[in-house]
């Protein structure tokens, strides 16, 4: 027979298996509504559009199959396709690792405020991404000697003549960048943001006993590497957010914008996919640019990795 002692504990264990099991069927419960929105609107539209990327598809005929001919077209023959790579590569060089440095310097620095300035710094920097800001930045950029920049540039005599910032193809990559890193201040920002905050401050403490001296040894050695998946979210949605950049030039600097100079891989597709109802040309320029997002995920991943270990 078992001791009184013995039934006690057996009670214990069940109790903690019971209440491991509640708190997970909680947490599945919690996050069953993102799952099932996630898996409608991305999954099942990515595996749609990998089969309709070998079809002639109008969205009114049934679709015709044509094999790799969506493929060669875009390689071979669509000149656009290969202007809109050469932009989204600029695009991305710029945006993505700048926007990402942008933000972990701005989340380490609120992070060192008062509580109070905390929360009002981060709503201040966090509100461009949720606001429609463009009417703003055709304000700053417009072509006459009433637009901000110009207005300041020729008072300062850096020009003599006002810049046509959103019709000159010489101009328009640089100004859509512009806005894109002002917008970019997203879900990686607060990502960040939480990371600061889920520190141990206890590890200050311990470095501060084996030598650490100063802010910038706390970073390098503590903060960074206790960082570690707010760091590798941030990175995916801010590689992300570059690829896919399509609406700040639409809305910026029109559509299409002159000698497609801010047209991207996502601006062609939309093109393809909403202007002109391809869906299969379309869907096969999505797929490409899937499978680009997916290598570059993978080898920011690995450096990210490297260095956290």
């Amino acid at each position: 027979m078992l001791k009184k002692t013995d039934a006690v504990k057996l009670k214990k264990c069940d109790r903690k298996k019971r209440t491991g099991r509640s708190q997970e069927i909680e947490c599945w419960a919690m996050l069953a509504p993102f799952l099932l929105f996630f898996t409608v609107f991305t999954v099942i539209p990515v595996l749609i559009s990998l089969p309709i990327g070998f079809t002639n598809f109008d969205m009114i005929n049934t679709p015709e199959f044509v094999g790799l001919s969506n493929y060669k077209t875009l390689f071979l023959s669509d000149k656009t396709f290969i202007q809109s790579i050469k932009v989204t590569i600029v695009f991305v060089v710029f945006t993505g690792p700048v926007s990402y440095v942008l933000c972990f310097l701005l989340a380490w620095l609120i992070n060192e405020l008062h509580p109070r300035l905390k929360t009002i710094f981060t709503l201040i920097f966090y509100a461009p991404s949720m606001a429609n800001v463009y009417t703003i930045w055709q304000l700053i950029f417009s072509g006459d000697q009433y637009g901000y920049a110009n207005s300041l540039l020729l008072d300062m005599g850096i020009i003599t003549s006002s810049k046509q910032w959103l019709t000159d193809s010489n101009y328009i990559l640089y100004v859509v960048i512009i806005v894109q890193l002002w917008i970019s201040l997203g879900a990686g920002f607060l990502a960040l943001r939480a990371g600061f905050q889920n520190i141990d401050r206890s590890q200050y403490e311990a470095g501060a006993i084996e030598g650490i001296k100063n802010r910038w040894q706390e970073l390098i050695y503590i903060t960074i590497p206790s960082m570690g998946p707010q760091m590798m979210f941030a990175a995916v949605m801010q590689i992300v957010s570059a690829f896919t950049a399509d609406i700040v030039g639409r809305n910026l600097v029109g559509f299409p914008s002159t000698d497609y100079a801010a047209h991207t891989i996502m601006t062609h597709a939309y093109d393809y996919g909403w202007v002109r109802y391809e869906m299969g040309y379309s869907s096969a320029i999505c797929t490409i640019l899937f499978v680009i997002m997916f290598i570059a995920n993978k080898a920011i991943s690995k450096l990210l990795a490297k260095y956290m270990d």
